[in-house]
């Protein structure tokens, strides 16, 4: 907790040299400990400096391991870290290479809303990288996305809509957002949604449109 709030003891913890020995324990054989290391480099990312530093210990193979196997406060936390580390375009490739994708969706699927938002974040950010575009679209994110936009409750309809832009650069994730059932969601969303839902179901319709002509015709 010292290294959440307060820059001066995120300040302190680095420069004695904690980052090592953080990284290290996110492989110590207890969960509890994991969830510690885990958490605390998340809060010592928050600093910019301290990004490329954690990184340079290649935490993220244990980050990911974290978010495949620990319990959900272990697994959300780590998504976070993975999110702060993704902003950092190197990291952005790893965490694709040791297949970090998989289980941020399925995170997305069955985490809390706190949760959903980090790794929607997360997800956003890899999907700048055409590689992470194909592994998000082989592991499944089409229909998580599809789900978030159907339910306004979780109040992430933009985000599901700003990936799934990305996403639509790819020939997979166009033939699954081809589908009949996502268009007539993309028309409701013109209809009933927010003036930024509109401007982003625009530009999705329109690049869907622009690789087959037929789905304009059915949003019409």
């Amino acid at each position: 907790m010292l290294s959440k709030e307060n820059p001066e003891n995120r300040t302190s913890i680095v420069n004695g040299g904690g980052i090592p020995p953080l990284v290290q324990l996110l492989s110590y054989p207890d969960s509890r400990i994991q969830e510690h290391a885990v958490t605390t480099l998340l809060n010592l990312s928050i600093d910019e400096t301290n990004k490329r530093l954690i990184s340079e210990e290649k935490p993220i193979p244990s980050i990911i391991e974290i978010l495949k196997n620990g319990n959900l406060g272990a697994k959300e936390n780590s998504a976070a870290a993975l999110f702060s580390l993704s902003m950092m375009d190197e990291n952005k490739q790893t965490i694709g290479s040791f297949n970090g994708t998989p289980p941020l969706i399925d995170l997305l699927i069955n985490g809390t809303i706190r949760g959903k938002k980090d790794v929607i974040t997360a997800l956003f950010n890899l999907c700048f990288i055409e590689q992470n575009v194909s592994l998000a679209t082989k592991a499944g994110i089409v229909a998580p996305l599809f789900q978030l936009l159907e339910n306004k409750n979780l109040d992430m309809v933009d985000e599901a809509l700003s990936i799934q832009l990305l996403i639509a650069t790819h020939q997979d994730g166009r033939q699954e957002m081809g589908k009949l059932s996502f268009i007539e969601t993309l028309v409701n969303l013109i209809r009933d949604g927010t003036p930024k839902n509109k401007e982003f179901t625009v530009a999705m319709l329109h690049r869907l449109s622009l690789h087959n002509s037929n789905l304009m015709l059915a949003a019409l």
